[in-house]
């Protein structure tokens, strides 16, 4: 299981939390230093069977200053996952990938559900 992540992100910091005191064993990787590529976010988009836009931090800073909430709509998907490519801080986190399933976000019913 590979768990992405901003560690300065309360939300992933109560994540890894809550993988640690459920013993869930995964590798943690770091989503600045090594942001998920265009073919990654590709495959998990697939997989995920989610909305495109839920894999877009709408809470968080660049995605305000580039004022995506307006310009996403007007955008192709190819479009959407080249931009997200470009910046982990502009993907949703923390993002889960386990084979098949893919979370973004924490909401912990859900995880519950999918990873208990």
């Amino acid at each position: 299981m590979l768990f992405i992540q901003y560690p300065k992100c309360s939300t992933c910091q109560k994540a890894k939390k809550w993988l640690d005191a459920h013993n869930i064993t995964y590798t943690d990787r770091h989503m600045v230093d090594a942001n998920p590529s265009y073919d990654e976010l590709k495959e998990w988009y697939g997989k995920s069977g989610l909305p495109l836009n839920k894999f877009f931090n709408t809470s968080g800073l660049l995605y305000r200053d580039m004022q995506l909430k307006d310009k996403l709509p007007a955008m192709s998907e190819e479009e959407k996952l080249k931009l997200l490519a470009t910046n982990g801080m502009l993907v949703k986190r923390p993002l889960i990938v386990d084979g098949n399933l893919i979370l973004t976000g924490f909401k912990e019913a859900e995880w519950e559900e999918k990873l208990l």
